[in-house]
């Protein structure tokens, strides 16, 4: 009988063991199919672009960067949101600026506005 609780312990906790690791596993695999729709709905970039360089700039984080924070000035202006586009177009070539986007104004009022945006690293 004793063998047998001993048994039946080390079962439970490996079946709560294997389902807490399938469960992370699960969870990556909606967040990567989430974001790979957004990503196919959006673009990577905003409406600004990084005076520096004439056209906006992609930061390139790890692959395991989930998300981002804005932040703003003014009452409830930072905010978290999900990073959902991957690098791994070709390099499009040099950007003239102008165009649709806006240069950074004189008195930001957000992270948003300086033409600088997070792409996942390749996988």
């Amino acid at each position: 009988m004793k063998h047998f609780l001993i048994f039946t312990a080390v079962a439970l906790l490996w079946a709560a063991y294997g389902l807490s690791g399938g469960a992370q596993a699960g969870h990556w695999l909606m967040k990567g199919r989430a974001a790979a729709v957004q990503s196919q709905a959006y673009p990577w970039h905003g409406d600004y672009y990084d005076v520096a360089w004439g056209s906006p700039v992609a930061l390139v984080v790890p692959p395991t960067a989930e998300s981002q924070a804005h932040l703003g000035w003014g009452v409830g202006a930072t905010r978290v949101t999900p990073i959902a586009h991957q690098f791994g177009r070709g390099y499009p070539g040099p950007s003239t600026g102008g165009g649709p986007f806006y240069p950074t104004p004189p008195q930001p009022s957000s992270t948003d506005q300086f033409g600088d945006y997070y792409i996942r690293g390749p996988w």
